[in-house]
């Protein structure tokens, strides 16, 4: 990376100047071009190579060496572990399971499972759980993400590598990864975070391969590394959708690359419409239609490995659970007949329907009025209160065997009270713009207030004459006057209804948490026909109507993780480590796990991220100032391949800030691996220094008006300087980073245990530490 010794003062432009160079001027570039092209440039001269790959295979050995030691402690369940251990139990038993993140990273521990002969007893259900005693194969487990967590740090070597930086640059970034604490402690155990991470290292990785090649269009090598670059993406976003980020941060180069492939001035002469056609179309097949057909072909996996009922059931419709063997809510399903006493209950608070003969009171806490009726409302427990009789609304010519269909409007009438349900246009306790409901008695009921008692069962996507039945008829019931559904949520009401669920009728119809089912039919008799179970059939529903099932309530429940947790954080905390997250506790041992970045290596790391915005700025001014601080490779070299680690960076972090989700400081590490990536550039830019002749002659092959010559290959040319500033600005960075990693290696692999003082001393900023006693 050079650097000048002097600022230059920018000569006018010359307005005269052709638009394309001058046909020797323009081969003098174009052999410059294809020589940057040459494998020559990328790797160092054959004697040269070998401290390169002398330095990655030992960065290699000791990232499995600090990913694999002692990870067999401690030898309980720690933390999320309870999830994704679970999750690879269910895919060993088959077992329909309902989470908010994608199969693959899940499906890679299940593997892991099946290559041991583990057949998913153990459901991991408690932190702390013995994994000794339950026979659990917890290290092949974790020997997953240890090993793809070690592979990301010659990843990060590999990147810096290929992106043409000294090997000081290289030893700097690969090193931040090697030492940090938060890495290391994330990988050893059974998370979804090394997956993501490595597989994101892999496209930034295949990305700069693919860049390299682009003055080679549509060569074998090209192909290969546009398309690797897709299928990295893609299991960065099979793994958890915030790898949408990592689409983002290669995503906007490729449109720049596009965009500067338009420009009919380009030095390597124009392309045809249909040429940058094949361009855009190639890089729109590899980059997005391949990667989400394998995205598609990971969600295929999961369906056919799970086609047992399970506890994921709930979160799915009945009609998508009659594909599931074994399922209670169609095995226990049975139709309904008009004059049924039923018991209805919300499908995710679980509460059912429920009357008693106390009154709202006349006003609220807040002074609005009621209409003092009958209280409805939501109560957990089986209660005769519970029983409604389901009325038609017209006359039928017999009171036996008329089967209600979906679609059907009713009448509910309470049995313990004999009062008829209804919703009227007043307020309910808790929302003012919700509807209250309440009963009355039959003769209101049946004279001037019948309207207000009829209501339509709704089902989304029901097909018709069908009939309503008990477990399987997810169903809305929508008040046939004023369009609103029936409805509650989990704030209890106060005293007076002795702290039971509110029941109102909400406006916005489509909202899903309207959904209830017939739980029972209380009387319908034992002999009767309704209860003798037919054997049932598997269903087939297509994958494509699964998948998109499956898509919207995995969106809607990731959205829906808005609770307090006690180790949340901000983002705004992540680049500072502000505060860590505790894994694992042992009283007894005085042992802890304590999720944590190192410290000076993060705090290095952020810093510098504002050193390379800083950079920028003061160059943008000089040049508006008519001044070259840089001289043109080191500005490119600057903008654009530090400028892509930054765009990454930047691509992962910021959009943090407009989530309205649980949020921990393990969302941070894909930016950290970036803002790694970013001190090693800037290791090597600001002390590379090579000095540059004012005086001397402009090279060959310089074009008047263009800064643009012939030199060597960037390896090349910091071959031939004096690298000791860089070599010791990384030496001071590896020996700060490996002494703050050893001081917090206690937290990070769970042992020694330590004293009272000991934790006290690394309390540096409030950590939440545990005391043991």
């Amino acid at each position: 990376m050079s650097s000048p010794s002097g600022v230059r003062h920018r000569a006018p432009k010359d307005k005269k100047r052709p638009t394309t160079p001058n046909p020797e001027a323009f081969a003098s570039e174009k052999a410059a071009d294809l020589n940057i092209r040459t494998k020559r440039d990328f790797r160092p001269q054959q004697g040269s190579e070998w401290d390169y790959k002398l330095a990655i295979t030992v960065f290699t050995v000791l990232a499995f060496i600090t990913r694999f030691w002692g990870i067999s402690h401690p030898n309980e369940v720690v933390f999320d572990e309870v999830h994704f251990g679970k999750f690879a139990s269910y895919y060993l038993q088959r077992t329909y399971f309902f989470d908010v993140h994608p199969p693959f990273g899940k499906l890679l521990f299940a593997f892991a499972g099946w290559l041991v002969g583990y057949k998913g007893d153990f459901l991991f259900e408690n932190i702390g759980d013995s994994y000794i005693t339950n026979k659990v194969p917890y290290v092949a487990y974790r020997a997953m993400p240890a090993t793809m967590g070690a592979l990301t740090v010659p990843t990060v070597f590999l990147i810096m590598w290929e992106s043409g930086y000294s090997l000081p640059a290289c030893v700097t970034a690969a090193g931040l990864m090697l030492f940090d604490n938060a890495h290391i402690g994330q990988t050893r155990l059974i998370l979804l975070d090394a997956t993501l991470i490595f597989f994101m290292a892999l496209s930034v990785f295949a990305y700069i391969r693919f860049y390299k090649l682009r003055h080679d269009p549509f060569s074998r090598k090209w192909w290969k590394w546009l398309l690797l670059t897709g299928v990295n993406l893609s299991c960065v976003i099979s793994t958890k959708y915030v790898g949408v980020f990592t689409f983002v941060s290669i995503g906007v180069p490729v449109l720049i690359d596009l965009w500067d492939l338009m420009d009919i001035n380009r030095r390597q002469g124009a392309l045809s419409l249909a040429e940058f056609g094949k361009h855009f179309a190639a890089r729109a097949v590899g980059l997005i239609v391949i990667p989400f057909f394998l995205y598609l072909f990971w969600f295929q996996v999961h369906f056919s490995i799970l086609t047992r009922s399970g506890p994921g059931d709930d979160f799915m419709t009945p009609e998508f659970q009659e594909t599931l063997s074994d399922n209670v809510m169609t095995l226990q399903s049975v139709g309904i007949d008009y004059y049924d006493t039923i018991a209805m209950r919300h499908k995710e608070t679980k509460v059912y329907l429920h009357s008693h003969p106390d009154k709202y009171p006349l006003r609220y806490d807040d002074g609005r009025i009621s209409s003092q009726g009958q209280q409805v409302t939501g109560y957990p427990h089986n209660d005769t209160n519970n029983h409604w009789q389901i009325l038609p609304h017209k006359q039928l010519s017999s009171t036996v065997g008329q089967r209600v269909k979906i679609g059907d409007v009713v009448r509910l009438r309470h049995l313990i009270t004999d009062s008829v349900l209804l919703t009227h246009d007043v307020a309910s306790p808790y929302y003012p713009t919700n509807q209250e409901f309440t009963t009355i008695g039959k003769e209101e009921a049946d004279g001037s207030r019948y309207n207000d008692t009829l209501f339509e069962i709704k089902v989304d996507n029901s097909k018709g004459n069908q009939d309503f039945k008990t477990m399987s008829s997810h169903f809305k019931l929508v008040h046939l006057n004023s369009k609103v559904a029936m409805w509650t949520h989990t704030t209890p009401l106060p005293d007076w209804a002795y702290k039971q669920a509110e029941i109102n009728g909400n406006k916005n119809v489509q909202q899903s948490s309207n959904i209830w089912y017939v739980d029972d039919i209380p009387s319908l008799p034992v002999e009767d026909e309704r209860n003798k179970k037919e054997v049932r059939k598997v269903k087939h529903v297509s994958f494509l109507r699964k998948y998109i099932e499956l898509q919207r309530a995995m969106f809607f429940h990731n959205n829906a993780l808005t609770s307090s947790h006690p180790y949340a954080s901000y983002p705004v905390s992540w680049p500072f480590l502000l505060r860590g997250v505790s894994f694992w506790t042992h009283n007894d041992t005085r042992e802890q796990i304590y999720f944590l970045g190192n410290p000076i290596g993060w705090w290095l790391a952020s810093s510098l991220l504002a050193v390379f915005a800083g950079i920028i700025g003061a160059d943008q001014l000089a040049l508006r100032r008519g001044m070259d601080a840089l001289d043109n490779r080191t500005r490119s070299r600057l903008y654009n391949s530090t400028g892509f680690f930054f765009l990454t960076w930047a691509s992962h972090y910021i959009p943090f800030y407009i989530m309205g989700r649980q949020l921990f400081l393990h969302h941070y590490l894909p930016a950290h691996l970036a803002s790694a990536l970013v001190t090693g550039a800037l290791i090597e830019f600001i002390f590379n220094i090579e000095p540059l002749d004012p005086e001397s002659p402009p090279p060959a092959g310089t074009v008047k008006g263009h800064r643009r010559t012939m030199s060597k290959p960037v390896r090349e040319r910091v071959a031939t300087q004096s690298l000791l500033g860089s070599w010791i600005a990384t030496a001071v960075v590896l020996v700060a980073v490996f002494w703050c990693f050893l001081f917090f290696a206690p937290l990070t692999y769970g042992k020694p245990g330590l004293t009272v003082d000991q934790v006290v001393a690394r309390k540096w900023l409030a950590y939440d530490l545990h005391f043991a006693k």
